[in-house]
C-alpha cells in the first residue's frame, strides 16, 4: 500500500481547498493517473491532514466516491482504492459499449454548425492527449485517454448519459489498473484519431465499429 500523503496526494493545505466536491476531484485525480493504485488505503487521519479540513467533511467525500464505486468501504477496516472484480470489469465495459455506441452516433449525426464546433473540440483534446505523449506523462495520458471518452458524450448531447460514462470511464479505469498484465492497456491514439474522422465525416456507422473495436482492444486485457 502507499502512503497517499507523500505519493498519490501531496499535501496542498495551503490551496484553500474548502468544499467536498474539490476534495472529491482531487482524490479522483489521482485515482485516474493511478497514483493512488487499487487497493491504497486511504487513512481518514492522513486526508484530513492533507487538506486540512474536519474528519466528518472528509467522511463525506469518502461516501460519495463509495457511491460512485470507486472506493470500498470496509467495516472495522476503512476505505480503500476499489478493486473491481474480473467479472465486474467485463461488464463494466459492456455497459460502455452499449452507451458509447449511441454517444459516437450522436455526435456523428450533429447538424452543422454543431458537428464542426464538436470536432474542433475532440481536435484539441487529440492534441492534448499527443502532446502528454510527447513530454512522457504516464498519468496525464491515462487521464486525457478516458476524459476523450467523457467529452464525446458530453458532445452528444445527453448530461445523463455523459454523467454515466464518466462514472464507467473511471472505473474502467481502476479495473484495468487491477487486472491488466499488458503494457499497452490505455487508449491508443491513432483509435481516437479514426474515431474522430468518421464523425467529421459523418459516418455514424463507421464511428460505431471503430468505437466498439477500441473498447473491445482495451477489455482484452482485463480478461486475459
Amino acid at each position: 500500500m502507499l502512503d497517499i500523503e507523500y505519493s498519490g496526494l501531496p499535501s496542498n493545505k495551503a490551496s484553500g481547498l474548502q468544499t467536498e466536491r474539490e476534495i472529491f476531484e482531487r482524490i479522483l485525480g489521482a485515482i485516474a493517473e493511478r497514483r493512488l493504485p487499487p487497493g491504497t488505503k486511504l487513512t481518514e487521519e492522513s486526508l484530513v491532514d492533507i487538506f486540512g479540513v474536519t474528519r466528518a467533511r472528509v467522511r463525506k467525500v469518502l461516501l460519495l466516491l463509495s457511491q460512485r464505486g470507486l472506493i470500498a468501504l470496509e467495516p472495522n477496516r476503512g476505505a480503500f482504492v476499489a478493486q473491481p472484480s474480473r467479472a465486474e470489469s467485463i461488464a463494466l465495459f459492456h455497459a460502455r459499449r452499449v452507451i458509447e455506441s449511441e454517444t459516437a452516433t450522436l455526435v456523428a449525426a450533429l447538424p452543422e454548425p454543431a458537428r464542426t464546433l464538436a470536432l474542433a473540440r475532440l481536435d484539441a483534446h487529440l492534441e492534448e492527449e499527443a502532446q502528454a505523449r510527447r513530454a512522457e506523462q504516464p498519468g496525464a495520458i491515462i487521464r486525457l485517454s478516458g476524459e476523450f471518452h467523457r467529452l464525446v458524450a458530453e458532445l452528444a448531447g445527453n448530461p445523463v448519459l455523459t454523467s454515466i460514462i464518466e462514472n464507467l470511464v473511471w472505473r474502467t479505469a481502476l479495473a484495468l489498473a487491477t487486472h491488466a498484465t499488458r503494457h499497452d492497456t490505455d487508449c491508443s491514439p491513432s483509435e481516437h484519431i479514426a474515431i474522430v474522422d468518421a464523425m467529421r465525416a459523418g459516418d455514424g456507422a463507421k464511428a460505431v465499429h471503430l468505437m466498439m473495436h477500441h473498447l473491445d482492444h482495451i477489455v482484452l486485457s482485463v480478461q486475459e
